[in-house]
């Protein structure tokens, strides 16, 4: 029995068969764009395969480490639990959830008081971390500004010394 959904399986012999023709015929492979199509359609098809996921819960029931999981998938730990820890319903609403948040605009207020640092770093033709070295030697004011929420940022105010 395969493990591969039927999308994946019929993306993966897509792929194969452009790589068979490549061999075959050196001098005039497939269409550069049909390659590219197809590959991009095969790795969004294993994306969201369960094949992965079932294999996670494998390993995890069989107690693989967290750890070794993700070495396994080429990611960090908390990456690889974020991604395929708890019930489908559950991973279904974390990724949900991370889809919005990437699809939303910026959330930073604009009305806080002076700069922030990347702002501070263009102003002055620096880098970030030179700025940061700054305050820390107390050649730049800044403080850090809490949001209600508990959201911190820190704010620059090139213009005064400390």
């Amino acid at each position: 029995m395969s493990f591969l959904s039927d999308e994946s399986r019929e993306w993966l012999a897509r792929v194969a068969e452009l790589d068979v023709a490549a061999a075959a015929s050196p001098e005039s492979p497939p269409p550069a764009l049909e390659r590219i199509r197809s590959v991009r359609m095969l790795t969004a098809a294993l994306e969201k395969d369960a094949a992965t996921l079932h294999a996670v819960r494998e390993a995890r029931a069989s107690g693989i480490t967290w750890e070794d999981v993700a070495s396994a998938a080429g990611l960090g730990a908390a990456a690889a639990k974020w991604r395929w820890h708890g019930t489908d319903a559950e991973i279904h609403e974390r990724h949900e959830a991370g889809r919005k948040r990437s699809t939303r605009p910026s959330s930073v207020p604009t009305d806080l008081p002076g700069m922030s640092v990347s702002e501070a770093a263009t102003k002055l033709g620096v880098s970030p971390q030179a700025i940061y070295l700054r305050i820390s030697r107390g050649l730049l004011r800044a403080e850090t500004t809490t949001l209600p929420d508990g959201r911190t940022y820190k704010r620059v105010f090139p213009d005064e010394t400390s």
